[in-house]
């Protein structure tokens, strides 16, 4: 899977969270070294759309929607081996899309041919779900479906993604009346669940994110990539004690926004066994640390849009869970108290970006 580019802690930049963010943005980068070469990114213009915060009413409203069993459910429903081209991929790509399909999303499948090292041919299905497919402009959440080759082990990827993928479709269950008016708006939200992030023998540009790679070109030849306002793309979530970074300057304010989230809901102790939080030298009280990590870049699916100037936003913890690639990240090193609040920071800030105030 991604590899972790080198980075120094003295690079780090610690920020504090104000009223007014725009004071404390850095300036964009220009330059992204990733998979041993350096890329150009053109000067990506700041959306003029900036939602105001949800109203105390709205917040608390929406803070006491949840399904837990519904989540818990979709998890193990993922959990199985996933390889692409096997028997379960298939199982899993059929009920996250019929999943969709019966809370009445418009789902389609990218599917190409590629190969891969040790394996050969395979047949590759991105899974595409909008609420509007004629709408202007998209919020996207994005995860992996798919697990890791390993010949002889039974790797469930539980954080790595099984977890992602159920917090999706339970944020289209939970949400689903409150998301209603989004099947006409110009702007709406689209969920992407990208096939084939691992890699088979050894990560690299030709042997990782298969999906997010055929995807990003082709929507770049037909001119879609314009319409993503911002690709928020969750990865290895469900283990405790994570700890969330701004990676990108361009999103830093929509990151800020999470941060904010989760301080209104730990300030009103509406998130669960909170404070038993250990990790350390971190702020051990919360997940998104009010830091931007510019020196450390993730080699994930969001790379191939990055290149292309999409603005991401990349849920990903650092360091990662201890499980990462290893049988053990199975529902046991799954802390549901954790996920839980993940959904709920994620289903708040989603409505928070879309819907109208009241």
């Amino acid at each position: 899977m991604r590899g972790l580019i080198k980075h120094s802690r003295n690079l780090i930049r610690n920020y504090s969270w104000t009223e007014t963010i725009k004071n404390i943005l850095p300036k964009p980068r220009k330059k992204i070294y990733n998979l041993g070469a350096c890329f150009e990114l053109q000067d990506i213009q700041k959306t003029s759309y900036n939602p105001s915060e949800l109203s105390e009413s709205q917040f608390l409203e929406y803070s006491n929607l949840s399904d837990k069993q519904h989540l818990r459910e979709a998890i193990r429903n993922i959990l199985i081996p996933r390889v692409v081209g096997t028997g379960n991929h298939s199982i899993v790509r059929q009920y996250i899309v019929q999943s969709l399909r019966d809370l009445d999303w418009k789902v389609e499948l990218n599917s190409f041919h590629d190969t891969a090292p040790i394996v050969g041919a395979l047949h590759f299905h991105n899974i595409i779900a909008t609420l509007n497919p004629k709408a202007e402009s998209y919020l996207v959440l994005a995860c992996h479906y798919d697990s890791k080759y390993m010949p002889d082990v039974e790797f469930l990827g539980a954080t790595d993604s099984a977890v992602p993928c159920a917090m999706l479709l339970n944020l289209a269950h939970v949400l689903e009346k409150h998301l209603g008016s989004l099947k006409t708006a110009k702007r709406s939200l689209m969920l992407l669940f990208f096939d084939g992030e691992e890699a088979f023998d050894e990560w690299g540009p030709k042997d990782s994110i298969y999906g997010a790679r055929h995807l990003a070109q082709r929507w770049e030849k037909e001119g879609k990539l314009d319409s993503i306002d911002m690709l928020v793309l969750l990865d290895l979530l469900g283990a405790p004690d994570p700890a969330f970074y701004s990676f990108f300057a361009n999103t830093e304010s929509w990151y800020m926004r999470l941060l904010a989230l989760e301080s209104r809901l730990s300030q009103r102790g509406l998130l669960e066994q909170y404070t038993s939080s250990g990790v350390a030298p971190r702020d051990p009280t919360r997940y998104f640390q009010a830091q931007a990590m510019r020196s450390s870049y993730i080699e994930d699916d969001h790379i191939p849009f990055l290149k292309r100037n999409v603005p991401i936003l990349h849920l990903i913890p650092v360091p990662f869970p201890t499980v990462w690639h290893t049988p053990d990240d199975n529902e046991s090193v799954i802390d549901y108290s954790t996920t839980d609040n993940l959904a709920l920071i994620i289903r708040l800030f989603t409505l928070e970006y879309l819907l109208e105030k009241s």
